[in-house]
Parts: C-alpha cells; sequence; structure tokens
C-alpha cells in the first residue's frame, strides 16, 4: 500500500489561491509563499489554521477523510507541534531502521552507504550564495517504465524513479540546494507506490517546488530518462496530500491468452486436476469447464511433441520425456549436484556455465532467436483494441522491432556482449526443441469468447469490500487493513493480436490495493480457469485458512490513474484551483504508453516467455501449495501458520515474508 515519505505543508490562505499551474509565468504576490530554504515543519504552528473553516484542509473524501478526522481527534503532539501522523511516524521509523541512524538522527558510522538517491550534497558556500525563492504546493502527474528500476519509492542505495525524479527537480532548480540533501523538506508525498518493474501511465507526487520558470517543466524533461515523463506540474491548496486525497486507482493487467491454457497432463498440477476430478465424481463438469481446450496439449502431443521423440535413440528419449515436465529449478539443483566436480565436468564445461534451460522453463537462444525474427521480419500487426483507445504499438513493432529507445534495460543489453553458446548435449539439444514447439503451440492459442468469459466470472468474485488478507504478505484475517474495496475487475472481451501472439487487458478499480495484490488475484482468477476450479474457491481465499496464491508476472501490470474526484469538486468550487485531471495530457500518454510500456511488455515477453515460464513452474513444483485450484479446494491445499515463510524455490512466485510489505501496490 502507498505511503507517505515526508511531512504536509499545510499553511493558510487556501481559500485565496487562484487558479494556477506551470504553463502561467510566475505566482500571484498575493499568496502566502514559503521559503525554499525553509527546513520541513517549519510552518508547523499554522497547521491547526486553515481556511478550508478550520476543518482539517485537504481531506480529499474517502480514506483520506477519514484520517484527517482521526489526526484531529489525536490529543497528542508530535516533535514539530503537529498532531501525530501514525503512518508518518511507522514510515519514519522503517526509514530509520533501513538507514541505521542514530536516536538523535544522525547517520550511523557503520554500513553507512558512500552513495545516497535521497540527498544530492551541495557545497556550504554555494548553498549561501543561492538566491532564496517562493516554493509552492503543487501536483506533479508523472508516468513512467518500472524496467530497471527497483520500484518506484527513492531510497538511498537503490536506483528508483523517484530518485531519478528528485535528481532531475534539482537540476531544474525547482529545489533549491539547501533542500537537496533531503526530499522530506519538500514535503515529498506519492500518491501511489509501485513494485519493481511496474510501470505507471498516470501517477502522481506532490511536493513544495519553486514554480516561477515557465519552462520549468520542459527542464525537468530534459534531466530525465525518456522512460520517465512529467506530464504538468499543478498548483493545489497548501494543505494537499495526493496520497490522502486520492480516491480510487485504475491498473491495468496485460498476458498472453494462452495463460488461460489447462495446465499439460502430464505436469505435476494437472495430474492432481485430473485425480481430484475423478475422486470427487465431477469429471464431467470438469471437462465442460474446459470446453475447447480440453484436447489442446492431446493435439499438440500427436502433431508436434510425438515426431520430436520418434526421431531420438531409445536412451536419449528415455532421459528427455524423464525431464520434459520438471520443475526448472530442481532440476538446475539435481543437474548442479550431478557435476563431478568444480572445474568441470565430462564434457569439459564447467558447472556454472551449464546451460540454465534444460527443463523448458526459461526462455532458449531457439526461443528467443525464433521470436526475434518474427518481429523483425513482420510487415503487420492489427490491435483489436487497446483497453479503448487507439494505439499504434502495432505498427511500431512491425516497422522497428527492438527495445524501446532509453530504457534501462536496452541500454544494459548494449553494454554487455553476447555470451558465446555452449555445445548442448544430445538430450539438451532435444529438450529446447521440444520446448520451442510447447511455446510455439501456446502462441497459436487464441482465446474463445467462452473461455474470456469464464474468466471475467472469476474476476467478479473481487468485486466489493473483501478481506484480502491471503494476497499480500504480512496480514493476518483479523488485520483490518486486509479489508479493500474493488469497484470493478473486467476483462476486454476483444484481444489485442501482436505478432503471433494474443494478448488479453484486464483493467482493475479499487480504493486502494496491498502489495502483490493485483498479482496474485490475476494469478488467483488465472490458475481457476486454466484448472476448471469452482469459483467458490474465490470466496474461500477471504476466510481465516492461510493458502498460497502465485503473483503472475510483473511484467504486465501498469498503473493506469489515480482519481480524485472529491478533491476536483473541492478544488473548482471553492479553492479556484483547476482540476487534477490526467485526461489533459492523453495524447501525450497514449503515446508515451505504446512506445515505453506496452511495446516493451510484448517484446519482453517474446524475448524471455516470462508467462510461459512463471505458469510452467507453478504446473510443476511438487508440492500440495497450489491444489486449492483443483475439485478439492482449500481443503486440498496446504495451509500456512502465522507469517511462515515460503520455499525458497517458491519465493518469486508467491512473495517474501521477509519483504517490506510497504513497498508498493499491486
Amino acid at each position: 500500500m502507498a505511503a507517505e515519505n515526508g511531512t504536509h505543508d499545510q499553511t493558510s490562505g487556501d481559500a485565496g489561491l487562484p487558479s494556477a499551474n506551470v504553463s502561467e509565468a510566475g505566482v500571484s504576490a498575493a499568496n502566502p509563499v514559503n521559503s525554499e530554504a525553509t527546513p520541513a515543519g517549519s510552518d508547523s504552528k499554522d497547521r491547526q489554521s486553515r481556511s478550508d473553516g478550520g476543518r482539517g484542509g485537504d481531506r480529499g473524501g474517502g480514506r483520506g477523510q477519514d484520517r484527517g478526522r482521526n489526526k484531529r481527534k489525536n490529543a497528542g503532539k508530535d516533535n514539530r507541534g503537529g498532531p501525530v501522523n501514525r503512518r508518518e511516524r511507522n514510515g519514519e521509523w522503517q526509514e530509520r531502521k533501513r538507514r541505521r541512524v542514530n536516536e538523535n538522527g544522525t547517520a550511523a558510522a557503520e554500513g553507512e552507504p558512500e552513495h545516497s538517491y535521497m540527498s544530492i550534497p551541495f557545497p556550504e558556500a554555494e548553498i549561501a550564495a543561492e538566491e532564496r525563492r517562493p516554493k509552492r504546493k503543487v501536483a506533479v502527474l508523472i508516468g513512467y517504465s518500472g524496467t530497471g528500476y527497483h520500484g518506484l519509492q527513492i531510497n538511498h542505495k537503490d536506483k528508483t524513479v523517484e530518485g531519478d525524479i528528485f535528481a532531475a527537480l534539482v537540476a531544474a532548480k525547482a529545489i533549491s540546494k539547501a533542500n537537496a540533501d533531503d526530499p522530506r523538506k519538500s514535503s515529498f508525498v506519492r500518491c501511489a507506490r509501485t513494485d519493481k518493474g511496474v510501470h505507471a501511465a498516470g501517477n502522481m507526487i506532490s511536493l513544495k517546488l519553486i514554480i516561477e520558470d515557465p519552462d520549468v517543466v520542459k527542464k525537468i524533461n530534459d534531466a530525465l530518462p525518456p522512460q520517465i515523463r512529467v506530464w504538468g506540474i499543478h498548483r493545489t491548496n497548501n494543505a494537499f496530500s495526493c496520497y490522502q486525497a486520492c480516491d480510487s486507482r485504475w491498473y491495468e493487467y496485460l498476458m498472453p491468452s494462452y495463460c488461460l491454457l489447462p495446465p499439460h497432463p502430464e505436469s505435476f498440477l494437472g495430474k492432481k486436476v485430473l485425480e481430484s476430478a475423478k475422486e470427487k465424481g465431477v469429471e464431467e463438469d470438469y471437462a465442460k469447464r474446459l470446453g475447447e481446450v480440453k484436447d489442446y496439449w492431446k493435439e499438440v502431443e500427436e502433431n508436434y511433441i510425438k515426431p520430436i521423440l520418434d526421431s531420438l535413440e531409445p536412451r536419449i528419449r528415455d532421459a528427455v520425456i524423464k525431464r520434459i515436465h520438471a520443475s526448472e529449478k530442481a532440476a538446475a539443483a539435481e543437474e548442479e549436484s550431478m557435476a563431478p566436480n568444480a572445474a568441470g565436468d565430462a564434457s569439459g564445461e564447467k558447472a556454472e556455465d551449464k546451460p540454465e534451460d534444460t527443463t523448458m522453463m526459461k526462455a532458449s537462444d531457439d526461443v528467443a532467436e525464433k521470436t526475434s525474427s518474427a518481429t523483425a521480419k513482420a510487415t503487420q500487426s492489427t490491435i483489436s483494441a487497446t483497453a479503448g483507445e487507439d494505439s499504434t504499438v502495432a505498427a511500431d513493432l512491425a516497422s522497428a522491432p527492438g527495445e524501446p529507445e532509453g530504457t534501462t534495460t536496452t541500454e544494459e543489453g548494449k553494454a554487455g556482449a553476447e555470451p558465446k553458446p555452449k555445445e548442448l548435449s544430445p538430450v539438451e539439444a532435444a529438450l529446447r526443441q521440444i520446448k520451442t514447439a510447447y511455446v510455439a503451440a501456446k502462441r497459436r492459442y487464441r482465446a474463445s469468447p467462452e473461455r474470456i468469459a469464464q474468466l471475467q466470472q472469476a474476476l467478479d468474485q473481487y468485486v466489493g469490500t473483501r478481506n484480502f488478507h491471503n494476497y499480500t504478505i504480512q496480514k493476518s484475517h483479523d488485520d483490518p487493513s486486509a479489508k479493500r474495496t474493488v469497484k470493478s475487475f473486467v476483462a476486454d472481451p476483444q484481444p489485442i493480436q501482436i505478432n503471433d501472439t494474443q494478448w488479453l487487458s484486464l483493467k482493475v478499480h479499487g480504493q486502494s490495493f496491498m502489495m502483490h495484490q493485483i498479482r496474485k488475484m490475476v494469478g488467483m482468477a488465472v490458475l481457476a480457469t486454466r484448472c476448471g476450479a469452482p469459483l467458490s474457491v474465490v470466496s474461500e481465499s477471504y476466510g481465516p485458512a492461510r493458502i498460497s496464491i502465485p503473483k503472475a508476472p510483473g511484467l504486465g501490470l501498469l498503473l493506469e490513474r489515480p482519481v480524485f474526484d472529491n478533491y476536483n469538486r473541492r478544488a473548482v468550487d471553492n479553492l479556484g484551483l483547476e482540476p487534477l485531471d490526467f485526461g489533459n495530457y492523453e495524447r501525450q500518454i497514449r503515446e508515451f504508453k505504446d512506445h515505453y510500456i506496452y511495446r516493451h511488455i510484448f517484446e519482453l515477453e517474446e524475448k524471455e516467455n516470462s508467462f510461459h515460464s512463471f505458469f510452467h513452474q507453478i504446473d510443476n513444483f511438487k508440492s500440495d501449495y497450489f491444489l486449492w485450484a483443483t475439485a478439492g479446494g482449500i481443503d486440498a491445499a496446504q495451509k500456512r501458520v502465522g507469517m511462515q515463510g515460503v520455499p525458497k524455490e517458491l519465493e518469486e512466485e508467491l512473495g517474501n515474508e521477509g519483504e517490506d510489505p510497504e513497498e508498493g501496490d499491486g
């Protein structure tokens, strides 16, 4: 769940603010100003006096309104003289713990990083010589591709989206040198915190900036990499917090339609699904739920896999059959243990240099070459629909294959030389050939309207206020914060066709989301659909039983936009300010999404087969963790007790209980 990381500048005089943004040169002299060199918290005496009738400044409605009311009831005071803010206090404690600082707030010598993304130091002489200019409370509308970043939230040691934005604000002189050593001096607050690798077409930060320069947005963007954009900067009332004022959030999730194919009947989960249906006497219902995909793998085996196996020598064929449906991680461990010594094996390869792809899990060079070639040779790609808006990404992919310019991974990829491929053993070569055939078969799949409707039925189970303790980490069933409200969750009935892969677009609208929640909601709905599980398993997941739900790959998750309906009404009716509306930048946002988000998602999936790898691991991990997707329901699955961790092999799929639950939404 998003959390604040900074203090809120809530000075008086809100009602008299004129409508203004960076397109208007200068700032009205009639408005009270804050000196940019003023440390955060110096205006605490003014926090209790607000022009909003003395009733708490900007509450923004929803959760923000309740939070503002609770803060006014709290008789305690923090060390700045303002009301105690528990969220802020807990956030500061977590930050202190991560930074290992002393009680007096000074940095501890041990483990202190040499470089911090949260501090841009300047010589004292430069700070003293800098002209003091007024700063204003603003909302900064942003978009970004999360590839190559350790999430949105700024921290000391990791490269984050906010870290680059903070540096760009300083470079553009929107933040003074005196305040460049700590974002909290500018009351830095984010609206929705996104996980590592997650993208956002629309997000927001609120803070105090120097906005006298009418070209400030251009100067900020000039200092940013192309995969991060500032759409606009808008004046707000001084009490504004984009986190508290946000009413709800829209997210989109993109995934290949082949995710709806059932587990292979020879995989561990596939066998358990069939055994459970037979044991419970629901084979007919199970077959009906699978519909046209019931015999999909039977046809693939007969037409594409059997000819490969028939061409192999009996000894090689037996070894290949044994390893086809093995979990990659288990097979990799077995392969490592079979290495005769650390120096190498009988083939002369070092153990660590052995090809990782021997179990149909990760993308092979063959598949990468095949898909890259398909992209390069494509002369026409079509998109049936892209979440209700026109898109040019398919045409771009056909005419200009390759990674989007400016993305972090692209630059890193160019910097490293391609490793020389190792000579494969006959078994490994056959496994690669078979994997290529399986992946190609998946990409040929086209979801029927009936299959998409089944997925929609599963997504409908989320609508309303539910207890989502099983859809995040470190939350018990009794934790009130595990209850969240989902307003809608819709699968677009018109799939998107990109080259040889069909994609589905899912859009979810909710008040707020916890860490991994959206990805686990997708994981539950998709796994239930592909396994033909009864929909009751979704409602049962809200109960006290603690089960393991895999989080779908982060590659497909995109924050569309936050919503500020309540604040916007106040801004227009009472404050004389412009509403915060991402629709004003629709064309720029659409172009950005096409080039830096959609295109990247499509290309990376073709190159790395992320969704194939994810479901292959889930289907072939020999454990009862995911047997809730069978006819046995939750009773058939392994229950976890308390904050019990997960097997190391499943940390990537389930989430690690040791993670910070405040790291991101979705």
